[in-house]
């Protein structure tokens, strides 16, 4: 698999309220034996991924001095959302990179080398323009459904607070997980719009974009592998219980 012109986002920029730190970003906290962006890194550097971007911005020097100079860095001054995050970290990676694979620096530990293998493979045998993981939640409360039409295909991701009562069954969701062709990032990140109830842009809004553009869009069914967003230090010391079932 061609993997040279393959690079890597990580979002860390986040200032994660609900946990309450002052001074360090919540991807260094420890996930077991180590902290939790360094476990993303690892998986990334497996996969066999050279180009690696951080995107930091709340408690940076926190992630910095942890990463080194095993990665690249770029800031996200201002915190206005994934979306917004994504732009700034796509600035720093080369210009001959021609697909780039997107994950968040607080859940992407979990993911098995072989699952992210598979879902570059997909994206790049489908020269499809975004290729995303799914995964299942037997409680996919507060997650984004994915919806998809009698043939199989995405036609939305409904967030839980737009979700009908039968949107929320389903157990399929988006743990936020991509691959994206650098062309189509390009052309739409910046179509993206501002949320009017939080200000941000979100990544998950290109989905939209990409489907109501009839652009092809590919997935990779995960199933119901251990996966744990960390918001909270519950879900902190939930994701360490999962993460050590896993192993």
């Amino acid at each position: 698999m061609e993997k040279r012109n393959l690079g890597a986002i990580i979002l860390a920029a986040g200032k994660g309220k609900r946990m309450n730190l002052k001074n360090v970003n919540k991807v260094t906290l420890p996930l077991v034996d180590k902290p939790m962006i360094v476990h993303t890194v690892n998986l990334l550097e497996k996969v066999g991924i050279k180009e690696i971007v951080v995107v930091v911005g709340f408690a940076k020097k926190s992630v910095m001095n942890i990463l080194g100079s095993k990665v690249t860095f770029a800031e996200q001054s201002k915190r206005l959302g994934t979306g917004h995050a994504a732009l700034c970290g796509l600035k720093k990676l080369p210009k001959d990179v021609s697909n780039v694979l997107i994950i968040n620096g607080d859940d992407s530990a979990f993911y098995p080398r072989n699952l992210i293998k598979s879902l570059i493979k997909t994206h790049l045998l489908s020269e499809a323009a975004i290729t995303f993981l799914t995964i299942e939640k037997n409680n996919p409360f507060g997650l984004g459904r994915i919806v998809r039409n009698s043939s199989g295909q995405v036609v939305a991701i409904v967030e839980e607070k737009d979700a009908t009562d039968v949107q929320r069954k389903i157990k399929e969701i988006n743990p936020g997980c991509y691959v994206f062709k650098m062309k189509f990032l390009k052309k739409y990140l910046k179509q993206v719009e501002k949320s009017k109830v939080t200000g941000e842009y979100y990544l998950t809004s290109i989905i939209d974009l990409g489907i109501k553009s009839n652009e092809k869009i590919e997935t990779l069914k995960g199933g119901p592998i251990a996966w744990r967003g960390v918001n909270t230090k519950g879900e902190l010391q939930e994701a360490e219980e999962l993460f050590l079932q896993a192993r």
